[in-house]
């Protein structure tokens, strides 16, 4: 798909040319330059005219009339040089690949070089700029009746650089994996729950590991039993659909040692069990698996790009349903860890499951966890729904994850968990823990309440139940599921292996 060559040539026949313009104020510059002197200074003229904007994320076309060969030239406002961020020029390009796809052009060419500054190196901005066409133009393809029209898309990418043809290439493949994988995991999310059951995502999972060479365990209901997995068998008890224990295994060192564990939650729909949700908010349960999507799409990008760095990933998947058979306020069950739980609310379903499987991630030798789940409308009542909720029992680690959602632009909030948090979860009277002691401070119980199995484990929790999914589209997506937190686990586990040495 992409094409990497060093001198741009105005008279090739191009569909339309990308070109950064900055504030400087405006100046016309390399790939800028060269066309406005072939076009007789026109291009100046246009700047001074405000017909070709520098305004961060504004986009400016101008047509050649055959005076070239590239029909189009399509300048990208950037604003200020040195305010330019990776996420801002990411966020342009999403927006100058919409204007292109509405368009309907097949074949695009960029001069790469515009888009760089003294901090946005030129493979920075290769990275920045195949992740945001990736990303800007993904759409669900979903079960409407097909037209017989054929909708035009950007098949193939020419782009002009200065530097080394092999190194922006890499670059320009980074980008685009993570991406893909970000599309991957909102395809899962989008996913109706009647077509993506337990099965059907540990179905999802094996097809991963036979792509990458992961090593797969899936474990099914009687598996479960014998090892005594009784929170989550818990959950699913109201269920017709069995439930699976998904494990993926990437070893990339030499010996199983350091071993990041990546754990997520993967309830398929959430009715609330017996602690029913309403009409409105049982509406879009399907999407309570975005943990479990977030992991699957940060094992894509760790197949693909083969990081020094072992990881197991671990995904707990049921639906929670209602039957004469189901889990019920007031029951108690026996986890894997053999701490016993006692059930307060049907709806704190993916604390149980979570449970468990952070003790399996343990069992296969992880010695960092991080966890990832659409776990508590209570996250949403205190961050929003752009910033994802984070608790930890260790900060060094949690240095780590932050700095990984950071380059990522996938912000995230530290919430904190004292004594008197912990001491609310080991408030039951007949068992070791309670799965719910009430709506004060509800996303920080759900996290100590997970932090009573990563133990002494260095562990974050990441609460996404505000983040995984948006109700309005951006420069770099469509509404719907976002698959958020997929590229910063695969920053961390990629970063983490280079800072252990």
């Amino acid at each position: 798909m992409f094409t990497v060559l060093k001198n741009i040539n105005l008279d090739e026949k191009h569909e339309c040319l990308l070109m950064g313009v900055f504030e400087k104020p405006v100046k016309l510059e390399g790939a800028s330059k060269a066309a406005d002197d072939k076009l007789a200074g026109q291009l100046t003229e246009l700047v001074k005219e405000g017909e070709i904007s520098s305004k961060r994320k504004t986009i400016s076309k101008v047509h050649t009339l055959g005076r070239l060969g590239v029909k189009r030239l399509i300048f990208v406002g950037l604003g200020k040089e040195k305010e330019l961020t990776f996420e801002t020029l990411r966020e342009a390009f999403g927006k100058a690949f919409k204007s292109l796809k509405d368009s309907k052009l097949t074949a695009v060419a960029l001069g790469l070089d515009t888009f760089t500054t003294e901090k946005m190196d030129v493979f920075d901005a290769a990275h920045a700029f195949s992740e945001a066409f990736a990303l800007s133009t993904y759409e669900f393809s979903g079960y409407k009746q097909k037209s017989n029209q054929v909708d035009k898309t950007i098949e193939t990418i020419t782009v002009y650089s200065e530097t080394d043809k092999e190194e922006v290439s890499a670059s320009l493949k980074v980008g685009h994996v993570f991406g893909k994988a970000v599309n991957s995991a909102r395809d899962l999310v989008n996913t109706p729950a009647n077509l993506l059951t337990a099965t059907d995502l540990a179905h999802y999972a094996t097809q991963l590991a036979d792509r990458f060479g992961f090593e797969a365990e899936i474990l099914e209901k009687e598996e479960m039993l014998k090892l005594g997995m009784g929170a989550m068998l818990a959950v699913n008890q109201g269920s017709t659909e069995a439930p699976r224990m998904i494990v993926l295994k990437y070893q990339g060192k030499e010996e199983w040692k350091d071993v990041i564990g990546l754990v997520g939650k993967g309830v398929t729909f959430d009715t609330g069990g017996y602690s029913i949700k309403t009409k409105s908010g049982i509406v879009g349960m399907k999407t309570d698996m975005g943990g479990a999507a977030a992991v699957l799409g940060a094992m894509e990008i760790i197949g693909e790009l083969r990081p020094e760095q072992n990881v197991v990933a671990v995904i707990s998947s049921t639906d929670n349903m209602i039957s004469g058979s189901a889990f019920k306020p007031d029951d108690v069950f026996t986890s894997m860890s053999g701490k016993t739980i006692e059930v307060l609310n049907t709806d704190a379903e993916g604390h149980l499951v979570l449970a468990d499987a952070v003790t399996y991630a343990k069992q296969h030798g992880a010695d960092y966890l991080v966890d990832v789940a659409t776990l508590t409308g209570g996250v949403i009542t205190a961050l929003g729904n752009d910033m994802t909720g984070a608790m930890t029992n260790n900060e060094e680690f949690f240095e780590s994850v932050l700095e990984a959602s950071y380059e990522a632009g996938e912000p995230m909030w530290r919430l904190p968990i004292t004594e008197k948090d912990k001491e609310q979860v080991r408030g039951s009277k007949i068992a070791d823990l309670n799965n719910s002691p009430g709506s004060a401070g509800h996303a920080i119980m759900g996290g100590a309440f997970i932090g009573e199995f990563a133990e002494n484990t260095p562990w974050v929790h990441l609460d996404i139940a505000g983040t995984a999914t948006t109700s309005s589209a951006s420069e770099l997506g469509t509404a719907g599921g976002t698959g958020v937190m997929t590229r910063t686990l695969a920053l961390l586990v990629e970063r983490f292996g280079v800072e252990k040495e």
